[in-house]
């Protein structure tokens, strides 16, 4: 346990990393001995020399706002998967982007995307 700049008592503390950005997922003890969350976001940013900084956005999440938060969050994401599916699109747009799917491929040696078909086969 260690207090933070602003003399908050963190009791618990998880990290994810996810490229450029990092979440901070923090229990903080208040002044009258309750806890809350705090998700920290930071995001990592080039300067023209090279030299780096970090942008910080946090939400301050109390007890009293717990399950509403928790079921809005679900709500959303569980949208986003529905409407979306789970692959991150923005993946396709990278440069060395392999899809993960199962592709056919087809079983011809030849270069054309079309079959060769007869008007007697349809």
């Amino acid at each position: 346990m260690y207090q933070d700049e602003g003399g908050a008592e963190e009791i618990y503390s998880k990290v994810l990393r996810a490229g450029r950005r990092t979440y901070f997922f923090d229990v903080r003890e208040t002044k009258a001995s309750d806890y809350y969350l705090t998700i920290t976001e930071s995001k990592k940013f080039t300067n023209e020399d090279g030299s780096f900084y970090y942008k910080k956005h946090k939400l301050y999440l109390y007890k009293e706002d717990f399950n509403d938060f928790k079921s809005l969050l679900e709500e959303a994401m569980n949208f986003i998967i529905e409407e979306r599916g789970s692959e991150v699109i923005s993946e396709r747009h990278e440069k060395n982007y392999q899809p993960n799917n199962d592709t056919v491929e087809s079983s011809d040696e030849g270069s054309s995307n079309f079959s060769n078909l007869n008007f007697e086969d349809i």
